[in-house]
């Protein structure tokens, strides 16, 4: 399942849209996500970002041993990019560690 996070733009075509970090969450908890794509700004931050999304995956890695899907970012918001990024690298460098 491809999971699309984002509250204005047009789904792609063959993708699940959520719109809330909860939602996705819900689905990433499935174990049944290939790919999700983030957005930051997600019209309201009390109910969280995009980032919260990272947060949790991250937590999820280290605490349990989730296994993440790929993991892309089309926000807008150039520095939220580059800090859900930077995430996403940390993601990936903690899976390689307790894989080896």
């Amino acid at each position: 399942m491809k999971v699309y996070l984002d509250d204005e733009r047009e789904t792609p075509f063959g993708w699940t849209r959520v719109y809330w970090p909860s939602e996705a969450v819900e689905v990433l908890k499935t174990g049944k996500v290939s790919i999700i794509s983030l957005d930051h700004d997600l019209g309201d931050d009390e109910r969280g970002t995009g980032y919260d999304v990272v947060l949790w995956i991250e937590e999820a890695v280290y605490t349990s041993g989730f296994k993440p899907p790929v993991i892309l970012v089309h926000s807008a918001n150039t520095s939220a990019k580059v800090k859900m990024q930077l995430g996403i690298k940390n993601i990936q460098r903690v899976q390689c560690s307790l894989e080896t």
